[in-house]
Order: C-alpha cells, then sequence, then structure tokens
C-alpha cells in the first residue's frame, strides 16, 4: 500500500509538471493561432501560478480537515476541466480562463502529496519527499521533444483534449488507490488558527522567502515558458526547441535529487548561495547566445530553489513550519506569475536582452540580502 501511495501521488505531480511547462513548447503555436502577444502569452500563462498561489492557504485547511485521498483527486478533475476548455478556446480570454482552472487544480498535487507522505512515510519523509520531486519533475521532460512530437502528430489541442482525459484517469486512480493514513493511524487533528504574524515578523524567514521569489520565480518563469519562446525567437525549429528544454528539465531533475544531499552535507546556505550564483552565470551566458552552457547551468542549478522550503523548516518552530514553508512556497509561486508577465512585458517593450538582464538584476538583489543568513549555524 505504501508504495502505491508513493506512486500515485507522485504521477499527479508529474502532471502537474508537466502541465506547467508545456506552453513553453506551444508558445509559438498558441500565438500564430490565437494572436497572441509577448504580454499577453506571458500573462496567460503566469495564470497557472496566480491560481495555483491563490488556493495555497484554504488549500491547507482543506487538506488538513478531509485528507489528500479527497481534496486532490477533487482538484485534479477541475484541472481536468480547465484541459478541456483550454484545448477547445476560441479566443485570448477563454485560453487564459483554462490555464487558470487548470493551476487550481494541480495546486494540490505536491501539497497533498507531501501531507499524505508525512503520515506514510515519517521515518524517511526528507528521502521520499526528495525523490517525488525529482521523479515528478520528469514531466518537464514529457514536456519538452515528446510534447513537440505530439503536437506535430495531433496538433497542441490535441495534446490538451487527451491530457484531461489522463487527468481524469489519475484523479480515479487516486482516491480508490490510496488512504489518508496507513491501517491503525488516526487521523491528526489541526492544531487551529495563529502564529502567522510571527512568521511575517521572522526577518530571516522573510530573506528566505524574497529569495524564493527571485530564484524559483525565475527558474519557473523561464522553464515553463520564455526559454522556449527565446529558442524560437532566434530561429530555432519545434524539434531543436523541444531538445534544449529537455536539457533544461532534465538536468533540473538531476538538480532537485542531489540538492538535499548537498544541503545535508554542506549546509544548506551556502549551497542556495552557490547554486543561485551559478544559476545567475547561467542568465550570463543566455544573454551572450550560449545556448548550451546556458540551458544546463539553469535547469541544474535553477533546480536547487527548493532548498528555499528546506531552510524555512528550520527558521520556525515545530508548531508554525506548516506557515513557514506555505508562505516561502506562496513567495516562489507568486514570483513565477510575477516574473513571467513581468518578462512578457519587458521583452514586448524592450527585448529579450532587459528583460533577462532584469531577471538577472533581481536576484543579485535577493542574494545579497540573503548573505546575512551566511553567518547563521542550522
Amino acid at each position: 500500500m505504501a508504495a502505491r501511495v508513493f506512486f500515485l501521488f507522485t504521477l499527479g505531480y508529474f502532471l502537474s509538471y508537466f502541465y506547467r511547462s508545456a506552453n513553453a513548447v506551444l508558445s509559438k503555436d498558441l500565438s500564430q493561432d490565437l494572436g497572441l502577444g509577448p504580454a499577453e502569452l506571458g500573462f496567460m500563462t503566469s495564470l497557472f501560478y496566480l491560481a495555483f498561489a491563490a488556493v495555497q492557504l484554504p488549500l491547507g485547511s482543506l487538506l488538513d480537515r478531509y485528507g489528500p485521498r479527497a481534496v486532490t483527486p477533487a482538484l485534479l478533475l477541475v484541472a481536468a476541466l480547465g484541459s478541456v476548455v483550454f484545448g477547445l478556446a476560441p479566443s485570448f480570454p477563454i485560453l487564459a480562463l483554462g490555464r487558470a482552472l487548470i493551476g487550481v487544480g494541480m495546486a494540490a498535487a505536491l501539497m497533498g502529496a507531501l501531507k499524505a507522505f508525512s503520515l506514510w512515510f515519517p521515518r524517511s519523509y526528507a528521502t521520499v519527499s526528495t525523490l517525488l520531486v525529482g521523479l515528478g519533475a520528469t514531466g518537464g521532460l514529457l514536456a519538452a521533444t515528446p510534447l513537440a512530437l505530439m503536437k506535430e502528430a495531433m496538433g497542441w489541442r490535441g495534446v490538451f483534449l487527451l491530457g484531461a482525459g489522463v487527468v481524469v484517469l489519475v484523479a480515479l486512480l487516486l482516491y480508490l488507490g490510496v488512504r489518508n493514513t496507513p491501517p491503525g493511524v488516526p487521523w491528526p487533528r489541526g492544531e487551529g488558527g495563529g502564529g502567522l504574524r510571527e512568521v511575517l515578523g521572522n526577518p530571516r524567514l522573510l530573506r528566505v522567502a524574497f529569495l524564493a521569489l527571485a530564484f524559483a520565480g525565475s527558474f519557473l518563469a523561464l522553464q515553463t515558458l520564455w526559454v522556449g519562446a527565446y529558442a524560437y525567437h532566434l530561429g530555432l525549429s519545434a524539434v531543436a526547441v523541444g531538445n534544449l528544454l529537455l536539457l533544461y528539465s532534465g538536468t533540473a531533475v538531476l538538480g532537485f535529487l542531489l540538492s538535499g544531499y548537498l544541503a545535508d552535507r554542506f549546509g544548506t546556505a551556502r549551497v542556495l548561495v552557490l547554486s543561485a550564483l551559478l544559476f545567475a552565470l547561467g542568465l550570463v551566458l543566455l544573454l551572450l547566445g550560449f545556448l548550451l552552457p546556458a540551458y544546463l547551468l539553469l535547469g541544474f542549478f535553477g533546480a536547487f530553489n527548493i532548498l528555499t522550503l528546506t531552510q524555512a523548516r528550520e527558521l520556525v518552530p515545530p508548531h508554525l513550519v506548516g506557515r513557514g514553508t506555505t508562505l516561502v512556497n506562496l513567495f516562489g509561486i507568486g514570483g513565477t506569475f510575477l516574473l513571467q508577465w513581468g518578462v512578457g512585458v519587458a521583452v514586448g517593450a524592450l527585448g529579450y536582452g532587459w528583460a533577462f538582464g532584469g531577471l538577472l538584476g533581481l536576484l543579485l538583489l535577493a542574494l545579497t540580502l540573503y548573505l546575512p543568513l551566511l553567518r547563521s549555524r542550522w
């Protein structure tokens, strides 16, 4: 049963990662078929993250009250509806609505899994959670070259209509195939409200949250749209773009899997600073046109942004861990929305150089504010 719980929740997170990444390969088709400019494309794609972030706090209460067995499949059905709306959309507003519904529906994919794993794998929670993120991130691989080939075979609309059926199937398997807790383990009761003011008043946690905004936000904004759109802008074919995204997402999987081990060995703060600096180097190489090394650095070291959530757990007392990590996650997901949209606005007005340079400047500012944490002991 435990293996089935792990597999099915990981499959749900795999689908979430696929959907968040798909527009990078499809950006050219969406722009041509529906007449989208860079700002519209960026805003529509970023709605996944806005909707995702908007439901995080109520989602936590629902998971605590009803459990992931019911909540995660229910929201996946919303994602399936969004996939149908997106695939049939005749105009930009309907397309945006579909994207937002997908974001709402996928919001429980990771948090529901982590809630379940905390009860099913209490002794190996960190290891199992890292494995979940690494394996689930392979959804980004499917949203690279394989998606480009599927799009050529059935069109982008067909991909989303087929995807809706897959999401419904996974939701059904989750509802029928998992339990909230292992046999004999009672469902824990929530601790009640309060504590948010204490979390918001933690200056070290806010430094981590701002780094998550700049680091996680840039990593996901690039992966799920702009590195693909930029490659198209340079004149590459759909398959060539897919191959570059495969490199980005493939190295990200390795980064997710290795980040926890390296943080445990060398310290979370040190690993975060070094990885963010190497991600910044990737942005510089992207600006200079060295695509292969840029995508490699951006993918592998960008994945280390997940350590901001690890560090959040280290900065708050046990009874505030949920609220502390949720706050940092909100900054990361909210940052993805703002940066994905902001890059689109900047590209339309000033070009890619200024847009990517803005990401670089924001990341360096966040690192400067974060540096005092290096003097702390974890």
